[in-house]
């Protein structure tokens, strides 16, 4: 069976249990203290970060992998396109995304810039930004790759969810993403994943 190490308020985390719960399969996952993390989190992946994902001799972490792995191993639903052209496409959407959102959401979650109120400041109108670029290909997509729910709303669906509590609001410009963000909320597998930590987030 699969394990999952999983930060109960960590973004990435959350990305893995989201397609763990769209997969509908046997898994375990194990709350890990993101303040207190155990010494075998450090062993099982050398950047001390998690998520990791265990499945007997096999360790993953970085949460784009692990998702890739656990859509190879159980196909249905598919996340990533059957296609290899969209398919590597969607790879390097998702190395955009991490490069230019992400990287400033871990920004966001490391306490120790808590107190530095003109980074969080800039950080926060950066994501407002991208963003806003991003919520015209919502006016008419479903979805970020059209009528089908794949790895890349697997991906931003953590980030839209923790806006209010980033403190990032987003201009009425972007109304067609926060839509979106409601299609991915509403669906059964994102609520099931979502730990009591991640229910507070959003008002």
């Amino acid at each position: 069976m699969m394990v999952l190490y999983s930060g109960t308020t960590c973004p990435f985390s959350q990305r893995c249990r989201f397609v763990l719960y769209e997969k509908g399969m046997d898994f375990e996952i194990k709350d890990i203290d993101l303040f207190n993390k155990p010494e075998d989190i450090s062993v099982m992946n050398p950047y001390g970060t998690v998520p990791i994902l265990v499945e007997r001799d096999l360790i993953l972490y970085e949460s784009n992998i692990i998702n890739e792995y656990i859509d190879e191993r159980f196909p249905h639903p598919q996340l990533m396109p059957a296609d290899p052209i969209m398919r590597a496409r969607t790879r390097l959407f998702l190395h955009n995304f991490e490069k230019e959102l992400f990287v400033h959401v871990s920004v966001l979650e490391d306490c120790s810039k808590r107190a530095d109120e003109a980074l969080l400041t800039k950080t926060r109108n950066i994501i407002r930004d991208r963003l806003s670029q991003i919520a015209p290909v919502m006016v008419k997509n479903r979805f970020m790759l059209g009528d089908e729910f794949s790895m890349l709303d697997v991906t931003m669906a953590p980030l839209l969810w923790r806006l209010d509590y980033y403190g990032i609001e987003l201009p009425k410009s972007a109304a067609p993403l926060q839509k979106y963000a409601e299609r991915i909320f509403s669906r059964p597998a994102f609520i099931e994943a979502l730990t009591p930590s991640e229910k507070v987030m959003r008002r």
